[in-house]
């Protein structure tokens, strides 16, 4: 019999449905990954790895149950489906189980339309050479003084999902990436700063050399910091940490999270959340986007959505068994491992681009801060309440100054939220994309 990944889905859904399922859908996950990590020339990581994996999902009535293995044998699927069902019938009911039902399936795909497969495959020393580069990159600048180590990652997953709904389904996709991180300065006032990119096609890849200047000029920036004072003042997030917002939105609309009743953004659809004027898009059907599938776990076709529209909340982001929670259907953004039942969540999520530049987003800042990384977290998605360390620079008649750390920046998200403004420099590097943002009286720990 075949082993390709959909023939092996659809072959445990049918044996589940003749053992006597009501419903069924299995889910084939497999990935092929290579990684590499140098540390001042010397190789100190070489890993590559091989994973299958085949999960199983059944209903009897409103009861379910998951299976998983990752042994591809179809002489195993009857001994698979045997235990399935035998799990559901001592399960308790849950009335808001079951496969997705008035929404478009993607009946039979197999599909690269999104272009998320590069055929390139690059060997271990093709990713050491680029490792190797962006170290010696960053370490070329004036002012470094040790390497944090750079890495170079390849990968490629495969993912198949069949159900009785008439669903077969199969993408896969491919993955490129370097990092690195360089530490400039001695002793106690040493200072360390990153940079990374991902792709799912190489030529969409920064240059390694580029990424390890980048990283390097970050740290050396970073050189003796001072504490800001303690205050209420404006703050301008830096890209990479302002997409931090979009996950705790995307936290906070999960319509899992709304059912149970413990997200602040719980009581506000149709209201507005962030100014008019703010968009937050999830898009799944992005061309070579780092989370676009043509499906999602439950068979689901991908169709971009505005969560946010003019500053209003417009939708949850849903599964099937959340949708019948609600009172609503899903809206395609179910994923699931093997062993585990969908959960909704995002794809390609990002705010869209504003129209003021960085530099006049702060132009009229007399004294504000500029944060560029943010570490541990303190913050309650049932009120909103927000703290968490950080550094940066300051802000002193709308340019950037001096280097600071150690203190914290409190607020509440409902708050926060509102008095959001977004630069128009967004640019997708990352599975979720923010431009500079800029947020008014924050309060700031300092000295």
């Amino acid at each position: 019999m075949s082993t390709s990944p959909l023939d092996l889905a659809s072959d445990l859904v049918n044996r589940a449905r003749k053992k006597g399922a009501d419903a069924a859908d299995a889910v084939y996950i497999g990935s092929t990954s290579l990684g590499v990590g140098v540390r001042n020339g010397t190789t100190e990581e070489l890993e590559r790895s091989e994973t299958t994996d085949l999960g199983l999902r059944v209903f009897r009535g409103k009861r379910s149950a998951i299976v998983s293995t990752s042994t591809l044998d179809h002489n195993g699927f009857d001994a698979l489906v045997d235990q399935a069902l035998a799990m559901a019938q001592v399960l308790p009911e849950d009335s808001h189980v079951g496969l997705p039902d008035g929404v478009p399936l993607i009946g039979h795909s197999e599909t690269n339309s999104l272009d998320l497969v590069d055929a390139a495959e690059p060997d271990a020393a093709t990713l050491l050479e680029r490792a190797r580069t962006a170290e010696n990159m960053a370490k070329s600048v004036e002012g470094i003084t040790n390497s944090g180590g750079a890495h170079a990652t390849w990968g490629r997953s495969t993912v198949a999902l069949a159900s009785s709904s008439d669903v077969a389904g199969c993408y896969s996709r491919t993955n490129h990436s370097v990092s690195m991180s360089a530490l400039a300065g001695h002793g106690t006032g040493m200072q360390r700063d990153y940079d990374y990119h991902s792709t799912v096609w190489l030529s969409d890849l920064d240059a390694p050399e580029t990424i390890g200047a980048s990283a390097a000029r970050k740290a050396v920036a970073r050189l003796n910091p001072v504490r800001p004072r303690t205050g209420t003042f404006p703050v301008i997030f830096d890209p990479r940490i302002a997409s931090s917002f979009l996950g705790y939105l995307s936290s906070a609309i999960s319509g899992a999270s709304v059912a149970r009743g413990t997200s602040f953004l719980k009581a506000r659809m149709g209201e507005s959340v962030f100014p008019t004027g703010v968009t937050v898009t999830d898009d799944p059907s992005r061309l070579r986007g780092l989370r676009s599938r043509p499906f999602d776990a439950e068979g689901v076709a991908g169709q971009k959505l505005d969560l946010i529209q003019n500053g209003i909340l417009q939708s949850w982001l849903l599964d099937s068994r959340s949708a019948r929670q609600l009172g609503m259907q899903t809206n395609g953004r179910a994923t699931r491992g093997p062993s585990s039942p969908p959960t909704p969540a995002i794809t390609n999520l990002f705010f869209q681009a504003g129209t003021a530049s960085p530099a006049e987003l702060m132009s009229d800042i007399s004294e504000g801060l500029y944060i560029t990384e943010m570490m541990g977290s303190a913050v309650n998605m049932l009120t909103g309440d927000y703290s968490r360390g950080a550094s940066g620079f300051m802000i002193r008649n709308g340019q950037i100054a001096e280097p600071i750390a150690e203190f914290t920046v409190a607020g509440n998200l409902s708050d926060m939220f509102g008095r959001l403004q977004l630069a128009n420099d967004l640019v997708f590097r990352f599975g979720v994309n923010a431009p500079t943002v800029r947020i008014d009286a924050l309060s700031i720990a300092g000295n």
